[in-house]
C-alpha cells in the first residue's frame, strides 16, 4: 500500500504531535504546522525524514493556500487533513471579554474553515481524501465554565456536519473527533485563557472552577497516544464514522446528553 500523504495542522504539541507521529510511525509523509515550523522541528528533532515543518496561522485567511500549494508541488497530493489547531477559552461566560469570545471563534472555527478553504478543491478534484476534525465532547455537551469554548466547538459541529454530507457525494470522507479529557497540555497557560472581568456573584463557582482545572492538568484520563493511534488506523479504512467519541468520560456525557434529549422530546412532546 502505497504511503500517505497527511497535513496536520497544530502540530508542534498535544494531540496533533501525536497524530503527526503517529502517521509517522505507519510510514506516512507528514506535513506537520504550527504558527512556528522551529517549534515542530524542536518537537519532532530531526527523528523522521518524512516529516516537513511548515509555518501556518490558520487565522490568516490566505496562508493555508501557500502550504496546501507547498504541499501538492512536493508530494503531489494530500490524503488526509487533520484539522487540530485551536485553544480553549475557558471560564464564565460574563467574565470573558467580546475580543476574547471573537479571538475563540477567530481560531477554533474560522481558522479551521481557512484551512478548509484551501483543501477541499483539491480532494474534490480527485475524488478522495479525509477530513479528520479535532473537535470535543464539549462540541456535544457544554457545561459552565466552557460556554465560549463549547460554543466555538458547537459551531464546528454543525459546519462540518453539513459540509461533509456536501462533500460525501464527491470520494471526500469526514471523521469528526470528539475526545474527552486528554492528557496534555491543553489545559495550562499554553492553551487555556481564562475571563478577565471580575464578577462577586460568580467568585465563589469561578474558584471551584479554578481548581478543578488546576487539579485535571496534567491528570486528564485519556491518553492521547492512544487516540492518534486510533484516527491513524481509521484512516485506512474504507469506511470511517462520522463521529468518534474518544474516552469513558467522554462516552458518559454524550450519552447523558442524548439520553436527556431523549426524554425532553418524549416528555414535552405536541399534545395537540
Amino acid at each position: 500500500m502505497m504511503s500517505k500523504v497527511w497535513l496536520v495542522t497544530g502540530a508542534s504539541r498535544g494531540l496533533g504531535c501525536e497524530i503527526a507521529r503517529a502517521a509517522l510511525d505507519a510510514g506516512e509523509t507528514v506535513v506537520a504546522t504550527a504558527r512556528s515550523a522551529d517549534a515542530v522541528r524542536d518537537t519532532f528533532a530531526h527523528e523522521h525524514n518524512r516529516l516537513h515543518a511548515l509555518a501556518l496561522d490558520i487565522t490568516d485567511a490566505e496562508a493555508p493556500n501557500a502550504v496546501v500549494t507547498e504541499t501538492i508541488e512536493r508530494f503531489g497530493a494530500i490524503d488526509v487533513l487533520v484539522n487540530n489547531a485551536g485553544y480553549a477559552e475557558l471560564g464564565f461566560f460574563e467574565t470573558i471579554t467580546d475580543a476574547a469570545v471573537r479571538r475563540q471563534f477567530e481560531v477554533n472555527l474560522f481558522g479551521t474553515m481557512n484551512v478548509m478553504r484551501a483543501v477541499a478543491p483539491h480532494m474534490r478534484q480527485r475524488r478522495s481524501g479525509l477530513i479528520v476534525t479535532i473537535s470535543s465532547v464539549s462540541g456535544l455537551v457544554s457545561n459552565g465554565g466552557g460556554a465560549v469554548y463549547s460554543a466555538s466547538k458547537f459551531a464546528v459541529e454543525g459546519w462540518m456536519e453539513g459540509f461533509a454530507q456536501e462533500l460525501a457525494p464527491l470520494g471526500v470522507r469526514s471523521l469528526l473527533v470528539e475526545p474527552g479529557m486528554l492528557r496534555t497540555d491543553f489545559m495550562d497557560g499554553k492553551s487555556a485563557r481564562f475571563g478577565s472581568i471580575d464578577i462577586p456573584d460568580y467568585a465563589e463557582a469561578i474558584a471551584q472552577y479554578r481548581a478543578f482545572v488546576d487539579g485535571a492538568n496534567g491528570n486528564q484520563p485519556g491518553d492521547p497516544k492512544l487516540l492518534a493511534e486510533r484516527i491513524v488506523a481509521l484512516a485506512s479504512h474504507g469506511e470511517v464514522p462520522s463521529r468518534l467519541v474518544f474516552g469513558d468520560d467522554a462516552r458518559q456525557w454524550a450519552s447523558a446528553k442524548v439520553d436527556q434529549l431523549r426524554q425532553e422530546i418524549v416528555q414535552f412532546a405536541d399534545r395537540g
